[in-house]
């Protein structure tokens, strides 16, 4: 009989609730857990990979150390040693710049990794920080920093409780939430409508999310900024600007109404493609519901003015008094609270500090935008970067332009990886440090669960014991930290000290004492939550719906909402002078992303289950745009930017705007030296091979994925085929 264990499933932002079935040393069955509180039995297609990702055979158990073109398996103390020494001798010989960091998305999916990556971040004191950030939510976090006061106080819809749900540039039916853990989004939306409520969805394609949707409206990539911006315009023009209960704590009411008047939505209409009677009806509507809200996600974010867009949003939920209120935009209280942890230890954030040494691209949060990694690489300046360590990343797949950054990665003097597989980055680096998988260590969601549409808790024990040569991440993180700390100068017994710290501060301590001092911990007058209180509950604990929270919450100084930031208005000519020449009809064809529920970015298609059926990385194309270029489905098609070129096969849509084509991103498995055979089974196009990494949103840096120009090909099949 098979034994059944609970857990979060931690492959995405949704923490689903599953229930495994296990029969000696193998998963036999993952089903969704019907008693989650949070995710009710939702479970998506990625759950399955958890089994198949343990059990992978070309998943990476002891280190490996580069010997020629191929790898030798090394004891963990050779690996340790060797990488502490190599990344040392670098920086001491050429400085703070000359060791790179990059951290991929699934470090925020581990906990281990979540909470001690930073120790060898500090004990590596680089400037050259890299990660996932500057491809996905930076203009989010900017946008929380400059108006709340602190970077990781964001903001998430109050899903299950709105009815007026409005959505631009995100699919939560497939993505479960996006800076919005929200697992079922299916079942949500549907709940919405069900209680009268009303969906609405402006994106480029007509998405999943959309075709749920009471309206969908095509708006042309990367001009949302001009679309949020009619919105608040009509607002003041009709006087409906209602700031509740904030009326009095919020500056900057002046400068918005400015910054909107060049903006009505006749003038935007031509540029948007949204009408003046689309956007009308829809800012008067968000005025007169009482319980609505305005989301956006990556296609607001990942685009040439993701930094004002994300303001936007914001601003739009405080002036129609949908801020901190039910059914509104409003703020996790999760029961360990990093926001309240680094804010009371300074950590709120910062932005400009310093900036990349080619481009002078501001950093965000002691990281520089990824945009620029390769070039840093290639420099002949005296920062340049000649040591790379990766952890939990492919950014070859996952960065603009990763053709050039695969071309440059070669030219380092050393490079290492935290990584469980050889995958198309990886295997560039001399030395491989692989941790245990999820089903092997404990969990518990510290990152996730402070962006949850409800207050939930939930932990994870291990489903298998660990083999007697794995380490979990912690420990490789904490050896690799005291190994860097005991070669500086100056820091005698340090080695030490991080040992013993490695042994008694595990994952599962710090909870624990982030859990009793956290708003639900008997510390805070709460509950008194503990790690063994939320062990006990193997289906989860529900703390209850959002709750409002401000202005306790603000971290800005005085304690105000900044609702127009300096850093914001500064970015305003820029949007204004691209207006100007968007009035010009628009020619040839912007290349956008999608996602897709069986993708995990670039990571998980080596499990069977993901990428079984039919091709998925496709070029969808409307059939008007089609017959113009004489493609018909399944022919390929040839698209080329300034950086290069992919050939993918047609998939027609009539539910695209016409002179938009769409590539999901996280494939290109076609890279020599990779060791993911199931991958290289279909290994499809890598999107990032024809995005541009000097198209970038001027003010924070974030790679330009939302509208790359291209020119679009078929591409004659061989004579006879």
């Amino acid at each position: 009989m098979p034994t059944t264990h609970h857990r979060g499933c931690h492959l995405c932002e949704a923490m689903c609730g599953v229930s495994i079935d296990v029969e000696g040393d193998r998963v036999v069955a993952i089903r969704g857990d019907e008693l989650d509180p949070f995710s009710r039995g939702h479970v998506c297609p990625k759950a399955v990979a958890l089994g198949e990702i343990h059990h992978d055979p070309d998943r990476l158990r002891r280190p490996l150390r580069k010997k020629g073109r191929d790898f030798e398996e090394v004891s963990w103390d050779d690996a340790l040693d060797e990488v502490a020494t190599r990344l040392s001798e670098v920086r001491e010989a050429h400085g703070r710049f000359a060791v790179g960091v990059y951290q991929g998305n699934p470090t925020i999916h581990n906990y281990g990794q979540a909470l001690f990556s930073q120790l060898v971040a500090k004990a590596l004191r680089s400037r050259s920080m890299y990660s996932a950030t500057s491809v996905d939510q930076l203009p989010k976090m900017l946008a929380s920093h400059a108006m709340f006061g602190h970077q990781l106080l964001m903001s998430v819809p109050d899903v299950d409780r709105t009815m007026l749900f409005v959505v631009f540039g995100a699919n939560p039916v497939v993505s479960n939430g996006s800076l919005m853990s929200a697992p079922g989004m299916r079942r949500r939306i549907a709940e919405i409508r069900a209680r009268g409520g009303r969906v609405v969805v402006f994106d480029p394609r007509r998405t999943e999310t959309a075709e749920l949707a009471d309206e969908h409206h095509f708006v042309r990539p990367g001009t949302d900024a001009y679309v949020l911006l009619s919105m608040v315009q009509v607002l003041f023009a009709e006087g409906l600007v209602d700031l509740g209960r904030f009326s009095a704590l919020v500056d900057g009411l002046d400068a918005l109404e400015a910054a909107a008047r060049a903006y009505p939505p006749e003038a935007t209409a031509p540029v948007t493609g949204v009408s003046a009677e689309v956007v009308r009806g829809l800012a008067r509507a968000l005025a007169a519901t009482e319980r609505a809200v305005v989301y956006g996600r990556v296609g607001v974010s990942m685009q040439r003015f993701g930094g004002l867009s994300c303001w936007l949003v914001e601003a739009l939920n405080l002036v129609t008094r949908h801020f901190d209120e039910p059914g509104g935009m409003m703020f996790t209280t999760p029961a360990v609270d990093l926001v309240d942890l680094f804010a009371r230890t300074g950590q709120k954030g910062h932005f400009g500090a310093w900036k990349t040494p080619v481009r002078g691209l501001p950093e965000f949060g002691g990281e520089l935008p990824a945009a620029c990694l390769a070039e840093e690489i290639e420099s002949d300046g005296d920062d340049r970067i000649r040591a790379l360590l990766t952890m939990a990343g492919n950014p070859v797949l996952s960065t603009p332009n990763g053709r050039r950054l695969e071309a440059a990665l070669p030219k380092l003097e050393f490079m290492a990886a935290v990584d469980i597989y050889v995958n198309e980055t990886t295997r560039h680096a001399h030395v491989i440090l692989p941790p245990t998988f999820a089903l092997e260590h404990d969990h518990y969601d510290v990152a996730l669960a402070q962006y949850a549409v409800r207050n939930v808790a939930k932990y994870s024990p291990a489903v298998f014991e660990r083999g007697e040569d794995q380490r979990h991440d912690h420990e490789i993180l904490v050896g690799l930290a005291s190994r860097l700390l005991a070669r500086r100068k100056g820091v005698p017994g340090v080695d030490r000290a991080l040992s013993f710290l490695g042994r008694a501060a595990t994952p599962r301590r710090v909870t624990d004492l982030l859990l009793r001092v956290g708003p639900h911990g008997a510390l805070r007058g709460g509950r008194g939550l503990s790690i063994a209180e939320v062990e006990r509950s193997v289906h989860g604990i529900d703390l209850g719906p959002l709750e409002r929270t401000m202005p306790g919450r603000l971290s800005t100084e005085g304690g105000r909402i900044a609702l127009a930031p300096a850093v914001f208005l500064a970015d305003l000519p820029r949007l204004a002078e691209a207006f100007e020449g968007a009035r010009a009809a628009a020619s040839g064809f912007v290349l956008i992303g999608r996602r897709q529920l069986r993708t995990n970015n670039s990571w998980g298609h080596n499990a069977p289950h993901m990428v079984k059926g039919r091709d998925r990385c496709t070029a969808i194309l409307h059939p008007e745009d089609a017959a113009s270029l004489g493609v018909g489905p399944r022919d390929q098609l040839r698209i080329t930017s300034r950086v290069g070129a992919i050939e993918v096969p047609v998939e027609l849509d009539a539910g695209i705007l016409r002179g938009v084509v769409s590539v999901p991103h996280g494939f290109g498995h076609d890279r020599p030296g990779a060791r993911l055979r199931v991958a290289a089974g279909k290994p499809g196009r890598s999107i990032n091979d024809v995005t541009d990494e000097l198209a970038v949103d001027a003010l924070t840096g974030v790679a330009d994925f939302s509208g790359v120009p291209v020119t679009l090909a078929r591409v004659e099949p061989p004579a006879g085929a």
